[in-house]
C-alpha cells in the first residue's frame, strides 16, 4: 500500500516544489498531501499546479492560519480517505530530508511509530544556534521526565505511523495546537501500549523562509507538558484506587 507524507505549509513557496519532487524520487511508492494554510506567498497555487502534473500530490486548502496540530490531523484525515498506509509527517523547510523516509518507514516492520531523532547515536543537528540547542534539549528533557516519555526526541514532527495506531486515538480530542501537539500526541500513542521506535537523522535549519517558533510556542508547549503531567497524576491515582479500593490522602 501506498505511503502517505503529510506536510504541513505556510509561506513555504520556496521549499516545497523541490521537497515534493525529492519525495516523489524515493524509491518507495509515496503520496504527498500538502495541507496549506492560505500562504500569502502562493504555496498552496503551487501545488495545485504540481498536483495537475503529478497524481501522487495531493493539496488541502485550509482558509486560514489554523495551527500546526490541525493541520496534521486534517492531512491524517486526508490520508484515511485516499486509502494510504503508513503516515509519515514532516516539514516542509528541508530541516527534514526526504532520505530519512524509507528507514523511517522500515522501521514500522518492528515498531507502530517511528521518530526521525536528533539525539539517538548517529543523530544530530547542523546550523543550529547555540540557543536554540539549548532550547530543544531542556525542553525534550522536560518533557521526558514530567510524562515519562521513552523517546529521546519528544518534540520531533519527523514521524511515520501505522495507520490502526492513529484510528485507535480520538484525534480531534487532542487539545494542543502549534508544535506542542506532537508532544501530546506521543504521550497519547505510549498511554495506549503503541510501540515506539526511533532511527538517527541530521535536524538541519531551514534553508529558505522563515522560522515557524516563537515565544508563544515555547509557552504552549510547557503549558502542555503541565497539563498533561497533571492528566498522567490523576490516572495513577484512579488506578491505585482501583488497585486497593480505599482513597489515597
Amino acid at each position: 500500500m501506498p505511503a502517505a507524507v503529510v506536510i504541513p505549509t505556510y509561506n513555504e513557496s520556496d521549499n516545497i516544489r523541490n521537497l515534493a519532487e525529492g519525495i516523489l524520487a524515493l524509491p518507495i511508492r509515496a503520496h504527498v498531501i500538502v495541507v496549506d494554510d492560505n500562504s500569502p506567498d502562493g504555496t498552496g497555487a503551487l501545488v495545485d499546479a504540481l498536483a495537475t502534473q503529478e497524481p501522487r500530490v495531493h493539496a488541502v486548502h485550509r482558509p486560514a492560519k489554523l495551527g500546526l496540530g490541525t493541520a496534521h490531523i486534517a492531512g491524517m484525515r486526508q490520508a484515511f480517505l485516499l486509502g494510504l498506509e503508513p503516515i509519515v509527517t514532516m516539514d516542509a523547510d528541508f530541516s527534514h530530508h526526504p532520505r530519512y523516509i524509507p528507514g523511517l518507514i522500515a522501521g514500522l516492520d518492528q515498531n507502530d511509530v517511528m521518530i526521525g531523532s536528533r539525539y539517538v547515536p548517529g543523530g544530530g543537528t547542523r546550523f543550529f544556534s547555540i540557543q536554540r540547542q539549548i532550547l530543544s534539549n531542556v525542553a525534550n528533557a522536560f518533557a521526558r521526565t514530567a510524562l515519562g516519555l521513552r523517546a529521546t526526541d519528544c518534540t520531533a514532527g519527523f514521524r511515520a505511523y501505522r495507520r490502526p495506531v492513529l484510528e485507535s486515538l480520538n484525534l480531534d480530542s487532542i487539545f494542543s495546537n502549534g508544535y506542542s501537539f506532537l508532544i501530546e500526541l506521543l504521550f497519547l500513542c505510549q498511554r495506549h501500549g503503541w510501540r515506539i521506535g526511533e532511527i538517527p537523522i541530521i535536524y538541519e535549519d531551514r534553508r529558505a523562509g522563515k522560522s515557524k517558533i516563537s515565544k508563544a510556542e515555547i509557552y504552549k508547549a510547557t503549558y502542555t507538558v503541565l497539563r498533561l503531567s497533571w492528566r498522567r497524576g490523576r490516572m495513577k491515582a484512579q488506578a491505585l484506587r482501583g488497585r486497593t479500593g480505599t482513597t489515597p490522602y
